[in-house]
């Protein structure tokens, strides 16, 4: 899943102070010092927990497959201590109030599988883009469409988002039907959107609104 915001090249945000950030503190119960009181959710199979570093390894060894970072914006990573920037970014992207990562864990075997989460985060504008990657041995289990559910609900429920959109590449079609199942409508086109092992790429643009969240016909997997 193509995600542009929290950690693509491992980018790192600046801290942002508004009236936005402070109701965006109180509802991800955010204190004032650099402790956080990180949400975490659940499913009937899989909970949804803060990343830490001692998830360096599972994240490594989903992230330097090259059949998930595809389609993920990011070369695959080469060293462990490539996860653990990358989850320092995670944190980064959270205290700045710019996204929220969880990663995924399946209750019954305590296995991390992947992650699921929000990228360009803004309060303010009520808007956020949704961003996953699963174990590839996880794949054609569900376990991604119960992941993405549950942040969808989280995200129009409790946060009182709008807009989510997500970015994917053309020729991701197990990303596209995702996101059609869950009601996103496709919205056009980026040209050379991402340069990725040395070629340009488009990216599809998909949205869903909050209405239209609201109106599906059931918001379970």
């Amino acid at each position: 899943m193509l995600r542009k915001g929290v950690y693509q090249k491992v980018l790192f945000f600046k801290t942002g102070i508004s009236s936005s950030g402070i109701e965006l503190s109180r509802q991800l119960n955010i204190r004032g010092d650099s402790s956080m009181g990180f949400r975490e959710l659940e499913t009937k199979r899989l909970q949804l927990i803060e990343i830490g570093h001692q998830h360096s390894e599972s994240l490594f060894d989903i992230l330097s497959k090259d059949e998930v970072t595809k389609y993920d914006g990011i070369e695959s990573l080469t060293q462990v201590e490539d996860a653990r920037r990358l989850i320092d970014s995670f944190k980064s992207a959270y205290i700045n109030k710019r996204g929220i990562r969880w990663g995924v864990v399946v209750k019954d075997s305590g296995k991390f599988i992947g992650t699921v989460g929000l990228n360009q985060l803004s309060l303010a504008n009520k808007r956020a883009e949704i961003g996953y990657e699963i174990h590839p041995e996880y794949w054609r289990k569900h376990f991604t469409s119960e992941a993405v559910n549950e942040v969808l609900r989280y995200s129009f429920g409790e946060l009182k988002l709008n807009r989510m959109a997500a970015l994917t590449f053309k020729d991701n079609f197990a990303s596209r039907n995702l996101l059609k199942k869950f009601g996103f409508k496709e919205e056009g086109s980026l040209r050379s959107y991402i340069f990725l092992r040395k070629q340009s790429h488009d990216a599809l643009v998909f949205s869903l609104l909050s209405p239209e969240y609201s109106q599906l016909p059931q918001q379970s997997v």
